[in-house]
């Protein structure tokens, strides 16, 4: 007896055995035991995940001899041919090898014909999205009102590829895409009835590596059992997908907390040797920092997770700063790695990245070369006193460049503080601030100040600008100038605009725009261009304004 592979023998044949989907198999089981059944049907999902076997165990639910129901009894005639494929009125067909309309009309000619055992005849179009234009113009009157003894049942990885009007007349169930873990589980269930003895480990690596198909981890599973003789080891399912393994990557993570730039390098030459695939050894290393930080994150209910003994003592030693840090440097690596001149040039720069950028412990010094060590204040050079002036300007000694760096910015001197007598308005330019703080400078006017107050005034249409963020750094900017204590305080007053700088430079650039129309007017060519051709000045610009 020829061998059969595992994805066609572990087929689903009803819905108890279907993995996941349990939102579609709903949606199916009420209709079926309702008897409210939908003339067509569109199964969408990625490949894998069990759409055409869903529409095969409907079939048979709509066919078997003991009646409609969700629950086929699997014995009977009907069961067991369209177990075996060769139930005759089960019509199935790949729309790939069916583009022209022609075919499409040969395929509908007998819909108008009873079925010839079972209780409907069923068309089952795989990949629907292949067909042209014309075929699904073809298909379009019948799928809309077709005999009560047809029903059609449409399978698609690409929906959005399907006329609108084809979309319209079925009832769609979209199939998602499974879990690792739910994978896991029927690979374990497999491996069980088939007498494989299999680690946990392998099975997973399996799983994560189908991507959520079904079909793919059976077809892995099959190569893996040829693959290893029939005893399904971490280390050698990870040697068959080109994957490093639990332990190696977690040897590599701990380098990385331990601080060991020489064995990262080490690491990513031995790994260079078997020829591995870079992005999926760091798609692994990504993997067990989620892996971390979920534990890190679920705190005294880490336990619920059944973790390895690895995974919880690397949560205990990585900060969840760092690993967040390691994560995010390993995800652009893995998107940047095409760009590396070699992948194994960008994986040694993602883990010297990864070590470089690592926050250091509190306390620790860099291993960058500091320009010079900082000293205590204790221990400072009292600084030279200053030298007394004299008639003639002594000579500017060359300062190297140790000593300027060392010797700090004079602070500038404080403007003088004569009660009463404080020009604002030229004040204004000299604080050093920009921005919205600059605004709000030059939208106050200052009420009164009193050697030590400085009293401002804004006015309603401006108070938007004073928050609280740029008040105090007005404040800051008042006092850099003014000296450290000085006290600033700001109210409203419908007055302020009158007298704040920015309504001083309004007026003031009022001046300039009208004196610079009067001298236009007044000027002869002007006079004889409006004269002579009707010319008109549409803009004028002062001489002295950027505008």
């Amino acid at each position: 007896m020829s061998y059969q592979v595992l994805a066609r023998k572990w087929r689903p044949r009803d819905f108890s055995q279907v993995v996941g989907q349990a939102h579609v198999l709903k949606a199916l089981v009420n209709a079926l035991d309702s008897g409210r059944l939908h003339h067509a049907y569109l199964f969408t999902g990625t490949r894998g995940v069990g759409k055409t076997s869903l529409a095969r165990v409907f079939a048979k639910s709509l066919n078997c001899e003991t009646g409609v129901s969700s629950k086929p009894c699997g014995v009977c005639s009907s069961c067991v041919e369209l177990d075996e494929g060769r139930f005759v009125d089960l019509i199935e067909v790949d729309a790939a090898s069916r583009t022209r309309v022609d075919e499409t009309r040969e395929l509908l000619d007998n819909v108008q014909y009873a079925p010839t055992r079972g209780r409907f005849k069923i068309y089952l179009i795989d990949e629907v999205h292949m067909f042209s234009n014309h075929s699904f113009n073809a298909l379009l009157k019948t799928l809309e009102e077709p005999p009560p003894h047809v029903k059609f049942l449409l399978a698609t990885t690409d929906p959005k590829r399907l006329p609108i009007t084809i979309l319209s007349r079925c009832l769609q169930l979209n199939l998602k895409r499974l879990s690792a873990e739910q994978i896991a589980g029927q690979l374990r269930n497999v491996a069980d009835r088939e007498n494989v003895p299999a680690e946990p480990r392998a099975l997973e690596l399996i799983a994560e590596a189908a991507d959520g198909s079904v079909r793919d981890s059976l077809s892995l599973l099959d190569q893996a059992i040829a693959y290893t003789g029939g005893t399904l080891s971490e280390t050698e399912v990870a040697a068959m997908l080109g994957t490093v393994g639990t332990e190696r990557i977690t040897g590599l993570l701990d380098s990385l907390v331990a601080g060991e730039p020489r064995r990262l390098i080490e690491f990513a030459r031995e790994l260079a040797e078997v020829a591995p695939d870079f992005a999926q050894v760091l798609g692994e290393l990504l993997g067990l920092l989620r892996r971390v930080a979920v534990y890190q994150a679920l705190g005294d209910d880490a336990a619920t997770l059944n973790e390895s003994p690895a995974v919880a003592g690397l949560a205990a030693r990585i900060t969840p700063e760092d690993c967040q840090l390691y994560y995010q440097i390993g995800l652009l690596a893995r998107r940047d790695l095409p760009l590396a001149p070699e992948p194994q040039a960008g994986f040694e720069m993602a883990l010297l990245r990864m070590h470089a950028f690592r926050p250091l412990p509190e306390g620790a010094a860099g291993t960058a070369p500091a320009a010079a060590p900082a000293r205590p204040a204790s221990q400072r050079p009292a600084p030279a006193p200053a030298p007394a002036p004299s008639a003639a300007p002594a000579a500017k000694p060359v300062a190297t460049a140790a000593s300027e760096a060392a010797a700090p910015e004079a602070p500038p001197a404080p403007v003088a503080r004569v009660p009463g007598e404080l020009d604002w308005n030229a004040l204004v330019p000299e604080l050093k601030c920009t921005g919205l703080t600059r605004e709000l400078a030059r939208h106050c006017a200052l009420v009164s100040f009193d050697g030590r107050l400085v009293d401002l005034a804004i006015a309603p249409q401006a108070e938007h600008l004073r928050t609280e963020r740029q008040v105090k750094a007005l404040e800051t900017a008042i006092r850099e100038s003014l000296g450290p204590d000085i006290a600033v305080r700001l109210k409203v007053d419908a007055l302020a605009g009158q007298r704040s700088p920015a309504a001083r430079a309004s007026a003031e650039e009022l001046q300039r725009q009208a004196a610079a129309e009067r001298e236009i007017d007044a000027d002869a060519t002007v006079q004889a261009l409006k004269n002579e051709f009707g010319a008109t000045v549409e803009r004028i610009v002062p001489r002295d304004t950027t505008h």
